[in-house]
């Protein structure tokens, strides 16, 4: 499950961000910030590459962006370049976006399991109208235009007021 990646990669992150936050070795910086930098940043890296190669940019890419100017700037500083290191922004723009991704992950899948609990409560045929009759059709039958009866009583199982049935019958 990729939602556990993001949630194992925070972790890790949020981990070594601690003594980003807390050292000032150049070095030591550098060093624990790769690590980050790979580690953390590889999924949003990986997801900016897809992105750019089917020409639909998108957050992944801004956000790959953001942490390779602040890892390759914060690097270039390390090393002897006059300027201020971002190490400790680069490490915490990893831990949230790890942690946003998980979230919005977790919430697709939620929903989606939501779907298909749904989609079992679809009844097997359909009522289609023909020239003023009726005739059960299965699901998969039903093509675009068929004009389809739904009655009542097969969406409204134990509603205790009127409206309950306005409800249900407005979401198909």
């Amino acid at each position: 499950m990729m939602h556990y990646n993001y949630l194992q990669r925070f972790w890790v992150c949020l981990a070594l961000t601690i003594p980003v936050l807390l050292l000032a070795n150049p070095l030591t910086l550098f060093a624990l910030s790769t690590i980050i930098f790979i580690y953390g940043g590889w999924p949003f890296l990986r997801g900016a590459v897809h992105e750019l190669q089917n020409r639909i940019p998108g957050m992944m890419v801004l956000i790959a962006v953001a942490i390779t100017v602040a890892y390759g700037y914060s690097t270039l500083v390390a090393f002897g370049v006059p300027g201020t290191m971002f190490y400790w922004e680069l490490a915490t723009l990893i831990d949230i976006m790890l942690l946003g991704h998980y979230i919005e992950m977790r919430s697709v899948m939620g929903a989606s399991k939501a779907l298909h609990e749904l989609a079992k409560l679809m009844p097997p045929h359909a009522h289609v109208l023909l020239d003023g009759t009726t005739k059960d059709v299965p699901l998969e039958q039903l093509k675009i235009g068929d004009r389809v009866l739904v009655r009542r009583t097969e969406f409204n199982e134990g509603a205790a007021e009127p409206w309950h049935s306005c409800l249900k019958l407005f979401a198909i």
